[in-house]
């Protein structure tokens, strides 16, 4: 989810995380995890859900990126990429971390 201020309203949040804000707090089919200082005045404090749900969360130039929710800790815990080696295409070997630092977009494909 992408923001351009971490106060948004519970329908911004809704939408854009699929997290439902209900009076027992951020409900997601079965789970709720209590947020009672998270929302005012039908808005969204995005700095407490995100470290209540695991979301990761970046900022760069007054915009916000949120990640998903990480409660089963199947998520990346922050924006850091953990180390990655592979060889390039003359065969030579390259760290992602010699990228640190830098803004690196990583594009994946699998063939199933």
């Amino acid at each position: 989810m992408i923001l351009k201020s971490l106060s948004v309203s519970v329908r911004e949040f809704e939408k854009g995380t699929g997290w439902a804000i209900k009076p027992e707090g951020a409900c997601l089919g079965e789970i709720c995890v209590p947020l009672s200082d998270a929302v005012t005045d039908g808005n969204v404090d995005v700095e407490i859900v995100a470290t209540r749900l695991g979301m990761p969360i970046v900022h760069h130039s007054g915009v916000w990126a949120l990640g998903p929710a990480s409660l089963s800790g199947h998520t990346l815990p922050s924006a850091v990429a953990p180390e990655l080696q592979l060889p390039d295409v003359n065969g030579k070997m390259f760290s992602l971390s010699s990228l640190r630092g830098q803004k690196v977009l990583i594009v994946s494909w699998a063939p199933y």
